[in-house]
């Protein structure tokens, strides 16, 4: 089998599904926007070709070197991993016939409004939304609904770009902030649901959950990614097998199955309060910050395997250990600044050092990254213990001890 992924090498995890790729012996060809002098030796040993264009958001530029390839070889598939290169990447299968993710269907992964149109209509529990394209409209549903209420980019990714706004005025100066009155624009507006909010994530093969993942938010992301005191975490149970996530699986079957996802990743986000479980967003991918080599790491395999095997051959068999749960703890520095130093580590290496894993600390004299950089934005480290509720009791432990200086 032939084929092409989209971005080889950015993130840091991309090369991963190459590898993959190669390793159950499909010829991989990238296309990037990185001059092919630059990817490193290892990653060209895994590539059958690259391709290189100027921006990887460029439709017109991607289908051009997409149909350059169909006519030097076959092509059997166009693989894309990076949610904001998702659209372009399913244009391009589709003005060049190649199988795989339709326009229609990462639209529907991607547009927040017609996502959540699509999915009450089937059943599916979502907060109320609109479709705000003026102050008025803005305004009228607010009138609706009641604060608080949720102000977000239709196409954003996690939580960028995403306000809570509490009042009118509060309203107003976040449509303000999303471009309104300086030119045209568009967001979603949301009934705010207050309660426990994780994402449920899956492998899925020929429409099937081939593997599954329950993962908690501590605390809530809108917190995490405003409150610079807050050292957020995010952890991934080894308890997925317990009834109490029963509701949570045929939520997300379900959502898999009306979307029509055949063989993909899946990442979504949920919510648990007092109006019971409720549907956030999907994406058609992987988790972002690397989630999957948590997984990895939680599980005994390698999901990436598994998931070009599945594409490859059309069947998966990933048997995941459940031996951890395990987290991803985000250090923040205190300040904004140059980092100036780092405390706590030699204790937390003491006290808890057999299950800390990969750890990330910005050398001392690096500027410090805005508090909404996200949870590999800062200082991180990956933590697991067989036992979910030590393993956060640890993490929460780590994050009160370990401190990043800043100046």
């Amino acid at each position: 089998m032939h084929v092409l992924f989209m971005a080889p090498n950015f993130p840091a995890n991309q090369r991963f599904f190459v590898r993959a790729l190669h390793q159950v012996g499909a010829r991989v060809t990238g296309i990037g926007d990185t001059p092919a002098e630059y990817l490193d030796s290892e990653l060209k040993s895994w590539l059958h070709g690259y391709e290189h264009i100027p921006s990887m958001a460029n439709e017109g530029a991607l289908i051009d070197v997409v149909r350059k390839i169909q006519r030097r070889e076959w092509v059997d598939r166009l693989e894309c991993t990076v949610e904001a290169i998702m659209t372009p990447t399913a244009r391009a299968r589709a003005a060049c016939t190649i199988p795989g993710l339709t326009p229609e269907q990462v639209n529907l992964c991607r547009d927040k409004y017609v996502m959540k149109q699509f999915l009450r209509s089937r059943g599916i529990p979502c907060a109320r939304n609109s479709d705000v394209e003026t102050m008025e409209d803005a305004v009228a549903f607010a009138r609706e609904v009641g604060y608080p209420l949720i102000v977000k980019p239709r196409d954003g990714a996690g939580a960028a770009g995403t306000t809570k706004v509490d009042s009118d005025d509060q309203l107003k100066a976040a449509l303000v902030e999303a471009g309104f009155g300086a030119r045209p624009a568009k967001v979603t507006m949301e009934e705010f649901i207050s309660g426990h909010e994780g994402f449920y994530d899956t492998l899925t093969v020929g429409g099937e959950v081939v593997f599954e993942a329950v993962t908690h938010y501590y605390p809530n992301v809108l917190e995490a990614m405003r409150s610079r005191w807050i050292n957020p975490y995010v952890i991934t149970t080894n308890r997925v097998n317990a009834p109490g996530y029963d509701e949570l699986k045929v939520m997300g079957r379900k959502v898999i199955h009306e979307l029509g996802l055949h063989t993909s990743p899946t990442h979504m986000e949920w919510f648990y309060g007092e109006k019971g479980l409720s549907f956030s967003e999907i994406g058609a991918r992987p988790p972002g910050v690397r989630f999957w080599d948590l997984y990895c790491w939680a599980n005994d395999m390698d999901l990436y395997e598994h998931w070009a095997r599945g594409l490859v051959t059309g069947k998966a068999n990933p048997r995941p250990s459940r031996r951890f749960s395990a987290s991803l703890l985000s250090l923040r520095p205190n300040q904004d600044g140059r980092i100036q130093g780092y405390t706590g580590l030699e204790e937390v290496q003491k006290e808890v050092g057999a299950c800390i894993g990969e750890v990330h600390l910005p050398p001392v004299g690096n500027r410090t990254a805005d508090v909404g950089a996200g949870y590999m934005g800062h200082a991180w480290m990956h933590i697991r213990h067989p036992d979910y509720d030590t393993c956060r009791q640890i993490t929460e432990y780590v994050g009160r001890t370990v401190r990043v200086w800043a100046g």
